[in-house]
């Protein structure tokens, strides 16, 4: 039986502006899963290479797999719904189906496009092994857990306890040298060291798509993978794409001795939030090769960031951000404008906030929901969503309004915000100290996108 994984084109990846091109790790791991399992596999990454869907029927073709297996958040689903099609009408006996974050959560949707035969429902590494030994065996597909067909719906399939079980990803089938992060000229690795998230900020769909149990890998298999990267794959650099990589204190400060330990001097960086932060652990991490964060800063307004549950205050914010740049570790500010509460004021307030932080980096997005959010549930309910093209939901395309500030309001005032934050000739020349000709090429990248 051969399966072909297939991330769809995609042109408008919403971090692709600042210099990130991130694998597919989701497809990644369970293509590991089944070759482990003796099952033959190819990924194609069409956004990493720049694929279109013509050249893509051809390699559906040539290859003929058996089962066509298609991965699709919110903004790609139009793009993976596409790539169904030709796939079908490249290999008209291949079974199609679809999982991610999408399609788990507006399967019923999916299922009503004539090409998706299955949707693959939550984490998807073991179902989609048990679809594929159901296959081979030719079982009922109603014995597999955690899918969902046009005829019918299986039981849910529980989370992955052991995350050490599973293998690394598949790297070998993936373009490896077109990922990048920040346009450093650094070959770089991506891995997740946990699932699960405790925290129920109301925009974020990780915990309904994972859970809320934190379940962690263990400080030895991290580090084996980060040594799998470097000695397998170059990887110069390794960024951590986890929900929030510093929640369990005792284990970042393992990670970082075993680092160490074992010789490990290669740059790292990784996602966090201002909550989790001190200075024994910033100066832990920085001592163990972490060069950058990524901090969810999202308002200047303590009560945007009270309805966004983010369970922090404005002035934790600040002393995080003085303590990261004592520790000379660059970071990247997040920042969410447009929420319904939203006004031009606060909005304003907000841009001007971040500059005073002094990020290295800050991403300004527009609020967006996204299917299998709190805040998504709760828009709908107060039919307050004016776009439903789902294309359209890249964080940089305003969706819905705000009391005060209608669609092209936002988009100014987003515009406004990258301008008047990558613009600043002060913020150059100090930026080009740290970072030198990266900052240049970000800022140019940024500004000409917007």
């Amino acid at each position: 039986m051969k399966v072909l994984f297939i991330n769809p084109p995609y042109s408008s990846s919403k971090y692709k502006f600042i210099g990130l091109v991130a694998p597919p790790l989701g497809i990644a791991y369970m293509a590991a899963v089944i070759e482990k399992n003796g099952t033959e596999v190819k990924i194609i990454d069409a956004p990493a290479v720049e694929m279109d869907f013509e050249t893509i029927k051809g390699e559906v073709e040539r290859y003929s797999p058996d089962l066509v297996a298609i991965t699709a958040v919110t903004p790609t689903i139009g793009s993976a719904l596409k790539t169904a099609e030709i796939s079908r009408k490249a290999c008209p006996g291949a079974l199609i189906v679809l999982g991610g974050y999408h399609p788990t959560f507006t399967y019923q949707q999916i299922l009503e496009n004539d090409y998706v035969d299955v949707v693959v429902l939550g984490e998807g590494e073991y179902t989609m092994l048990e679809l594929v030994e159901t296959l081979e065996r030719g079982r009922d597909l109603r014995e597999v857990k955690g899918i969902a067909t046009k005829k019918f719906k299986t039981p849910p399939r529980g989370i992955i306890e052991d995350l050490d079980s599973i293998p690394f990803p598949a790297r070998h089938l993936l373009p490896m040298e077109h990922y990048q992060i920040l346009n450093m000229k650094l070959s770089t690795g991506t891995m997740i060291s946990g699932r699960g998230c405790p925290f129920n900020c109301s925009f974020c769909a990780s915990s309904a798509m994972h859970g809320h149990k934190l379940r962690l890998r263990s400080s030895e298999n991290v580090v084996d993978e980060m040594e799998h990267l470097i000695s397998d794959h170059d990887a110069e650099m390794i960024a951590f794409m986890d929900d929030t990589f510093t929640l369990n204190r005792k284990r970042v400060y393992q990670i970082c001795e075993d680092i160490k330990e074992r010789g490990i001097d290669n740059y790292w960086g990784c996602t966090t939030r201002v909550d989790t932060l001190n200075r024994d652990v910033l100066e832990a991490m920085k001592d163990a090769g972490c060069i950058t964060l990524f901090v969810g800063v999202e308002s200047a307004d303590q009560q945007r960031l009270n309805e966004l549950n983010k369970k922090t205050t404005i002035e934790r914010i600040k002393k995080t951000f003085e303590l990261t740049r004592k520790h000379g570790i660059r970071t990247i500010a997040s920042v969410v404008l447009g929420m319904p509460g939203d006004t031009r004021e606060n909005i304003e307030n907000t841009i001007k906030f971040v500059k005073n932080l002094e990020p290295s980096y800050a991403i300004f997005s527009l609020a967006t929901p996204y299917p299998g959010t709190a805040f998504y549930q709760e828009v709908m309910k107060n039919n307050l969503i004016k776009i439903d093209d789902w294309s359209k939901y890249t964080l940089l395309s305003p969706v819905l309004e705000t009391v005060d500030c209608s669609l092209e309001e936002l988009k100014r005032l987003q515009k406004k915000a990258f301008r008047d934050f990558y613009a600043r000739p002060l913020y150059l020349i100090r930026q080009a100290r740290m970072d030198g000709p990266i900052i240049l090429k970000t800022a140019a990248a940024i500004l000409r996108e917007i």
